[in-house]
């Protein structure tokens, strides 16, 4: 007598279908053959697994499993049908992803239904100031979509796809193999119409068959004020067309946006450094600093030093998803020390530096104290 196929799997008898096919998958994997060959203990163990799960993740089985027990599913018991022969599993599907594809020859059991079309991306390269404040492009991208003159079915005007006669338009087959688990029920691709579910007699000169071609396309693209580098802009509907009916792909448009030569950013929020001489950093006073939105008047404080930085509320970015909300602009100052001095601006400074006393160098003299602390 096998034993109880719920102990097998691992799960309770209450156990849901997800669990109990998780729990097949977490099974298979650990003692499939491919993994210990020449272990006849796992080939065995494996074949108890397989069985537990043809006869779990049928819900007929599953229903006459629970309320006769092995009697219930063995042909030769009050049960009837079922049985331990030949299981009705795709296991194709199940151990392409265990353990990536191949097994048995098998894929999954979709139907030949409408399946969506593919995703494009188009990758685009903006200026700074083109992303900062969005605008409106025309590009070109080439694809494939339906065929003008069959209208995707391939087949020429005036005739029509027929019904596959070997699937009879499921697109999949299915197969009963003998493998070394015992008889295996593997369901494939139609060898007949590659899936398609129709075969095409008469093919359209135009495609020869395909219902799709090359084309170019032009499209109007408005780009929101705001994107940077990385940010995908979907353009609904303009990928590839389905199959079967399905629907079109999407677009995704890609952006890179140019370094600037002033400006730099971090998401919304705009960064620039901007020189100051001696006399501005000294005494302070009103100067002109720039924004992305043009220049700004600015108040420098008097004192400031190498590295300060203030900050302009509102004069960054806008942002992609609310326009009326932007980020902020960070001025970092730093003093550019002249050169080329002539002999009486050098007399000049000489003059003015020897009038200055450690109270006007704070940092300096805070400094010095330290370093003679040291060797003390």
């Amino acid at each position: 007598m096998p034993r109880d196929y719920y102990e097998v799997l691992g799960v309770d008898k209450g156990a849901s279908d997800d669990e109990i096919k998780k729990a097949f998958r977490q099974q298979a994997k650990k003692y499939h053959p491919d993994l210990h060959p020449g272990d006849q203990e796992a080939e065995a163990k494996f074949k108890e697994i397989n069985e537990a799960y043809s006869i779990l993740s049928d819900p007929d089985k599953k229903s006459k499993y629970d309320q006769f027990g092995h009697a219930g599913v063995d042909p030769n018991g009050f049960g009837g049908g079922g049985g331990y022969g030949a299981y009705d599993v795709d296991l194709g599907d199940l151990f392409s992803s265990i353990f990536g594809g191949g097994f048995g020859g098998g894929s999954s059991r979709k139907r030949n239904g409408p399946s969506r079309g593919s995703d494009l991306k188009y990758r685009m390269s903006l200026e700074f100031m083109e992303a900062a404040f969005g605008l409106e492009r025309d590009i070109q991208i080439t694809k494939e979509d339906l065929c003008k003159a069959c209208g995707g079915s391939g087949a020429q005007p005036g005739t029509t796809p027929e019904t596959c006669p070997t699937c009879r338009g499921a697109g999949r087959v299915q197969q009963q193999t003998q493998t070394l688990f015992g008889m295996t029920m593997v369901t494939k691709t139609c060898p007949t119409c590659s899936g398609r579910g129709t075969v095409i007699k008469t093919p359209c000169t135009q495609c020869r068959g395909r219902g799709r071609l090359k084309t170019s396309k032009m499209l109007h693209v408005k780009i929101p004020a705001g994107v940077d580098t990385g940010d995908l802009l979907p353009i609904r509907g303009e990928g590839e067309p389905g199959t079967n009916g399905g629907p079109y792909g999407d677009l995704y448009i890609e952006f890179r946006v140019k370094n600037h030569d002033v400006f730099k950013r971090d998401g919304i929020n705009t960064f620039c450094d901007v020189p100051i001489t001696y006399a501005q950093a000294a005494l302070g006073g009103e100067i002109e600093v720039p924004t992305i939105y043009g220049k700004e008047k600015f108040i420098l404080k008097e004192g400031t030093q190498p590295g300060d930085t203030s900050i302009l509320r509102g004069k960054g970015i806008p942002n992609k998803s609310n326009p009326n909300m932007k980020g902020d602009h960070t001025l970092k100052f730093y003093i550019e020390v002249p050169t080329g001095l002539s002999r009486e601006q050098k007399q000049l400074l000489t003059n003015f530096n020897n009038t200055l006393t450690d109270r006007n160098y704070t940092k300096r003299s805070q400094f010095f104290q330290k370093f003679k602390n040291l060797f003390k």
